[in-house]
């Protein structure tokens, strides 16, 4: 199956490449800048479409991240820290974002003849994201297959839709992904922050995992609080 995999520089995507490319035909990446804080991470999506042998394509929409307003990753609103299933990562929601990154993926799927587009949306992601929950995807794929109705048939391919980080980080350590070069942090500074709620995911993942985190984080034991916090209000 020739598919394009969307790589925002990320653990969850970088996992996903390193798993097409085993398992299927990689064409490609693509990454886009919507005018995250965090932009750095599209760096490491360039060091992994280099890696894998790929072209990697960066699809600059920030003129439209600047609409999306109120948001964390996009505005001026503090990078909550804490577990990231709590209701303060909420602000890290931006509207309709992947919606918006799979319909330009499709389009360029269809242009280029490949057969899928994968994304790396996990069961995580549900409690904060609506576009990364199972409904979505499978309603996505029906507007897309009206969408390119006799012209093409593309694929969405969604291999973490219902599993958890951790599943993620041990297929990736199947797939031989070199987990120092992907970025989460969502602060983007020169390291991780260790605080931030995609950190703390980060960490817990490698734990339950019980795979070796080879992660450079600023703050090494915050995680530790936050799930407990986290599970202290989940009792209540």
């Amino acid at each position: 199956m020739k598919t394009i995999v969307i790589c925002s520089g990320g653990l969850d995507s970088v996992s996903l490449a390193h798993k097409v490319a085993a398992e299927h035909e990689l064409v490609g990446l693509v990454s886009f800048d919507y005018g995250q804080r965090h932009r750095k991470e599209l760096d490491f999506a360039a060091a992994c479409a280099r890696r894998l042998g790929v072209p990697h394509q960066l699809i600059d929409i920030s003129e439209i991240g600047r609409h999306l307003t109120g948001s964390a990753l996009t505005d001026d609103v503090e990078v909550p820290d804490g577990h990231y299933a709590e209701e303060t990562m909420k602000t890290t929601v931006v509207p309709n974002r992947n919606a918006i990154m799979l319909a330009i993926a499709f389009g360029v799927a269809a242009a280029r003849k490949a057969e899928a587009v994968a994304t790396a949306v996990h069961g995580g992601d549900h409690f904060i994201y609506p576009d990364c929950r199972p409904d979505f995807i499978n309603a996505f794929q029906s507007m897309q297959d009206h969408a390119l109705e006799g012209y093409a048939e593309v694929r969405l391919y969604a291999p973490y839709v219902n599993v958890s980080k951790a599943d993620i980080v041990a297929d990736g350590a199947k797939h031989n992904t070199p987990f120092a070069e992907t970025w989460s942090c969502y602060k983007g500074g020169a390291r991780h922050c260790g605080r931030c709620g995609t950190c703390v995911e980060r960490r817990e993942a490698f734990h339950l995992a019980g795979i070796a985190d080879p992660t450079d984080y600023e703050d090494t034991e915050f995680w530790v609080k936050a799930i407990g916090a986290f599970a202290a209000e989940e009792v209540k």
